[in-house]
């Protein structure tokens, strides 16, 4: 949608291939705000949901430059909306809970208790190459074990694929299983919702997509 004359500088992210640090990108944010009168950070979500958006605002903000903020669609919403999975619903979840995780990330074990016997919806980002020892750890912190546990692959593509089993199965049902990036996970009482809310089916007689695609 950008005009003719455009420069694009591609910064993207994968999981294991940084290609460009971000110190390194708040400098090149920076120095293009010093060469053109409109730059654009345009990322893949919300900005100040695991996205750097504050990191990169402050640099800017240190150097004087004016900016404004335009929320985006995290991935949890995204994800929750295509797969009928609610994050919030009367009679499961009051609250939600998103959190990065990693097995080399220091929790304290009060801070696993409050994750794992809280009532609220989980959502993980950046976990699930970990997804084992995130279910491991909910677990060991007196996580019912017949919690609902969904993983979700390109959320919102029409490459969307969901994965669905419970704590005490992961190692079980997604024994080998190589997720795709990105992909999200969702922990809680609100998965079992899909199979009422799953509206996104893109290829199946009589859908809304398959009308309109007419």
């Amino acid at each position: 949608m950008a005009k003719d004359g455009t420069e694009f500088i591609f910064v993207g992210k994968e999981f294991g291939k940084h290609l460009i640090p971000q110190d390194e990108i708040n400098e090149i944010i920076y120095q293009a705000s010093l060469k053109y009168n409109l730059v654009v950070r345009l990322k893949g979500g919300d900005p100040f949901v695991f996205g750097r958006g504050g990191e990169e605002a402050l640099y800017l903000k240190e150097r004087g430059v004016k900016f404004e903020i335009i929320p985006g669609i995290t991935a949890a919403s995204g994800a929750s909306a295509y797969t009928g999975i609610p994050l919030t619903a009367r009679g499961y979840a009051q609250g939600v809970q998103f959190i990065a995780f990693n097995p080399n990330q220091y929790f304290s074990t009060e801070q696993w208790k409050h994750i794992a016997q809280s009532s609220d919806t989980l959502v993980f980002y950046m976990a699930v190459k970990n997804i084992l020892s995130l279910a491991e750890m909910l677990l060991r912190y007196s996580k019912n074990a017949a919690t609902s546990i969904a993983v979700i692959e390109q959320a919102t593509t029409p490459h969307q694929q969901i994965h669905i089993s419970t704590l005490k199965n992961v190692a079980v049902d997604f024994a080998g299983k190589e997720f795709s990036s990105p992909s999200l996970i969702i922990v809680g009482d609100v998965v079992k919702l899909h199979q009422q809310f799953n509206w996104h089916q893109p290829a199946a007689e009589g859908s809304v997509f398959k009308e309109l695609q007419k």
